[in-house]
């Protein structure tokens, strides 16, 4: 998209939100607001006028609300969307529905606290920049994907005392949805940090625990990593592991922001790194920016074992191509081979094992 101009149309059912969305949009050189709607049935004509790339959508609105227009347009014409959301738990489960119904991202409306201005017009710049590049993809990612279809069910792992962590932020939420239920129960732990809000990721984990055999759950300071659970970083702080004995603790971090977030990958692989060395597997996948390089990098030098997702899956590949440049990446697979690739990681227990 780099010299081209971003098409957008703006979809709310509120004045000063619709404003608030032009005017943040207008400031960047390369986003042309073409046109806006009132409500979900005006949208769905202005999309099919106007032929935007990308359209920002809020979820509730009178005749046909965000998830309605979704149903009926996503994967279906070359348009990103991105949503425009709430900062409530109502707001956070039904983002969560509208991310599974083919929005590429979503951000959360500045009226509703936890967000400047100026922190909401750079949010939705870099988004719907990234949903242009991203909307020939989103087709892949409703229901069962391409990904899903490929990938077979895991044989159970009796791999004791290892651990999977996984770094992710734009598109992370579909990408989980369809990875996550591969995994057996049995499994050994998974440590996530994904770039969410604190009021989104308790929605987020009960949203995967519905799909997966393993546990899901949001982290909680002090607790014990156990077999068979996967751990989501709260969105108010970094997740980092200690060891005390034989156990390994969860450790709740309320620090400064860490490449740009916390939660960051880049904290949790360095404490994973610390306290596991190489029975540890470190993942990047699709994101924006460079979260998680800097952290797989610590990783494979304590040891550990380090996977990208690859370009073609990635629905925003920033951060796996960041962590690709440092060379530290040993392997770098499609969405479909990443729990496979663990897998086999696992059983051999060697860097050197050949993944494909």
């Amino acid at each position: 998209m780099a010299g081209r101009i971003v098409r957008v149309l703006v979809v709310d059912d509120s004045p000063f939100v619709r404003r608030a969305v032009q005017s943040a949009l207008r400031s960047h050189p390369q986003i042309e607001v073409v046109g806006t709607a009132g409500d979900g049935i005006e949208g769905l004509q202005k999309i099919a006028a106007l032929r935007p790339d990308v359209v920002t959508l809020d979820i509730e609105m009178p005749r046909l609300n965000g998830i309605g227009v979704l149903e009926r347009a996503a994967g279906k014409v070359p348009v990103g969307f991105v949503m425009v959301s709430t900062l409530t738990e109502s707001g956070a489960r039904i983002t969560l529905e509208a991310l599974r119904k083919g929005a590429i991202d979503y951000v959360t409306k500045p009226q509703h606290g936890g967000v400047t201005l100026p922190e909401f017009r750079a949010n939705l710049q870099q988004k719907v920049l990234a949903a242009a590049q991203s909307k020939h993809k989103v087709g892949r990612m409703i229901g069962r994907g391409e990904a899903a279809s490929e990938a077979p069910m895991l044989p159970p792992n009796t791999v004791r005392g290892w651990v999977v962590t996984i770094g992710i932020s734009c598109g992370g939420p579909q990408t989980l949805n369809e990875m996550l239920p591969k995994f057996p129960s049995d499994f050994v732990p998974i440590l996530i940090t994904q770039h969410m809000p604190a009021q989104f990721t308790p929605a987020f984990a009960t949203h995967l625990a519905a799909c997966c055999a393993m546990r899901v759950r949001e982290a909680s300071d002090g607790e014990r990593i156990e077999h068979g659970t996967i751990y989501i970083a709260p969105g108010s702080h970094h997740l980092r592991v200690v060891r005390r004995g034989v156990n390994l603790l969860a450790k709740l971090d309320d620090g400064p922001l860490t490449a740009g977030h916390k939660p960051s990958a880049d904290v949790m692989f360095a404490a994973v790194a610390k306290a596991c060395g190489s029975r540890s597997i470190g993942v990047v996948m699709t994101g924006m920016g460079s979260d998680g390089a800097h952290g797989l990098s610590v990783m494979k030098q304590a040891g550990a074992k380090t996977i990208a997702q690859d370009q073609e899956t990635s629905l925003v590949y920033g951060m796996p191509k960041v962590a690709v440049a440092t060379g530290d990446v040993d392997h770098v697979l499609p969405l479909g081979r990443i729990p496979q690739g663990i897998a086999r990681l696992l059983r051999s227990g060697s860097p050197a094992a050949k993944v494909t």
